[in-house]
């Protein structure tokens, strides 16, 4: 019984010494360095790299100066063969595009009465019927008591017509010039001989002008159409129209319409009263110092002043020739300097007062769209040249301001800042002023109202 514990304990202490040493074991040989591989001390093969020698390019060859300015040569071209594509599209369908642009300018004209209308519950098509009906009362209104007064006059013209023609050539030979009545006749006999060797040019360009006759009247009722449903539906078509571009375009665009519509509103209210102002002065003028056609020739300066800067002026210009060959050269000296005396009142009252606020454009910018629209499209094209300049103007500086198409912060049309720097910082300060004193406006950007200021600290207890 005693030496059964004692071998019980020998046998546990052997079990655990012969663990010990398996473990060491084990530990010795993963300490042992691996067995040797015959061609171990072969050195590793390395990846041999290839390098082919490429030519120099032309950006390794041109400098970066050369190669921006050929980039935007070639983007230049593309612009021209674009803008040289579309006005060969405007051509061929100009008998389509030139009405819908005159309704487009009528509209503007007559959409703030239609606009009224509709506001005291009147239905939008009666309200545009309504207009449409009052603008040709007045167009043919006008136009019949012009063709009254000029029938009229017309006899009495050719009498005054001849009178005058002697009294020039009496004036030429007797005045500074001191022509003899020679060379007055062989004058007038030269232009007589140019007027019958021109005669078949004159005869078909009477022809010319009869086959257009079908597209003056065609044009005519397309107005009219087009017309009515601008001003039915002016905002509905422009938001149809804007749904057709992409989604993150149409919100900028359609602001930049809004902005530029209005901008073209005001320009066209505008034109409108500086015309009339310019035909009552020179009509007045006329009407006393009593040349013939007097009516007739203020409601052709009228329809000339829609030419800004130059219309005015060459409207004048015809009346200063029948004043000239109807009353003598007195008169047509006094009516030139009535036109001169218009033409300033305009240029330094009414232009900047009234245009001024309409849209703000620099006099070259208008005179290089004048020459560039009577280059490309005529008489239309002077007509049409400066408020498409506008327009453009607007959506243009409005779109780069707020590409995200935010409104602006007054609300106003981005087109109408001054282009003189002294007269843009006068009308910031006076507009300020008037916001200080008016509390229904929004407070001025360098008032504290906008500063964000700390929050007061909390009182304690």
């Amino acid at each position: 019984m005693t030496g059964t514990p004692s071998a019980g304990r020998g046998t546990w202490a052997q079990t655990l010494r012969s663990r010990a040493r398996e473990r060491l074991a084990a530990a010795e040989a993963r300490n042992a360095p691996p067995p040797f591989v015959p061609g171990d001390l072969q050195e590793p093969a390395t990846p041999v790299l290839v390098v082919q020698e490429q030519r120099p390019g032309t950006d390794d060859v041109l400098p970066r100066s050369v190669r921006t300015a050929g980039a935007w040569a070639l983007r230049f071209i593309l612009f021209v063969a674009a803008a040289y594509l579309f006005l060969r599209v405007v051509g061929l369908l100009r008998v389509v595009i030139i009405p819908v642009v005159v309704a487009l300018l009528l509209a503007a004209l007559f959409q703030p009465a239609a606009a009224a209308l509709t506001r005291r519950g009147m239905k939008r098509s009666l309200a545009a019927g309504l207009v449409l009906v009052a603008a040709l009362l007045l167009v043919f209104g006008g136009l019949s008591l012009i063709v009254r007064t000029f029938i009229s006059q017309i006899d009495s013209l050719s009498s005054q017509v001849s009178d005058g023609i002697n009294e020039v050539q009496d004036w030429l030979s007797r005045g500074p010039l001191h022509l003899t009545n020679a060379e007055v006749s062989q004058y007038v006999d030269r232009v007589q001989q140019a007027v019958t060797q021109n005669q078949g040019a004159l005869t078909s360009g009477a022809l010319s002008t009869a086959t257009t006759l079908g597209e003056v009247v065609t044009g005519f009722f397309l107005v009219l159409f087009t017309l009515f449903f601008f001003l039915r539906d002016g905002g509905q078509i422009w938001s149809f129209l804007c749904r057709l571009l992409p989604r993150e375009a149409r919100v900028p665009t359609a602001r930049a319409g809004h902005y530029s519509w209005h901008t073209l509103v005001s320009y066209v209210h505008a034109t409108v009263l500086v015309a009339f102002v310019d035909a009552v002065g020179i009509g007045i003028g006329l009407f006393v110092l009593r040349v013939p056609l007097a009516l007739p020739l203020a409601a052709l300066v009228f329809l000339g002043a829609f030419i800004p800067v130059v219309g005015a002026t060459v409207t004048g210009v015809v009346a200063i020739l029948v004043a000239l060959v109807a009353n003598g050269p007195v008169t047509a000296l006094i009516v030139l300097a009535v036109v001169i005396a218009v033409q300033q009142l305009e240029g330094h009252v009414l232009q900047p007062l009234i245009m001024g606020r309409a849209v703000a454009l620099h006099p070259l910018a208008v005179i290089l769209a004048i020459a560039t629209g009577i280059v490309v499209a005529g008489i239309v094209g002077g007509l049409i040249a400066v408020p498409l300049l506008a327009v453009l103007n607007t959506a243009i500086r409005y779109l780069v301001r707020h590409p995200s198409g935010d409104p602006t912060p007054d609300r106003k049309p981005p087109g109408t800042e001054a282009t003189d720097d002294g007269t843009a910082e006068a009308e910031d300060r006076a507009e300020d002023a008037e916001r200080r004193t008016d509390p229904a406006e929004p407070p001025p950007a360098d008032s504290s109202v906008n500063h964000e200021e700390p929050a007061p600290a909390a009182r304690t207890p």
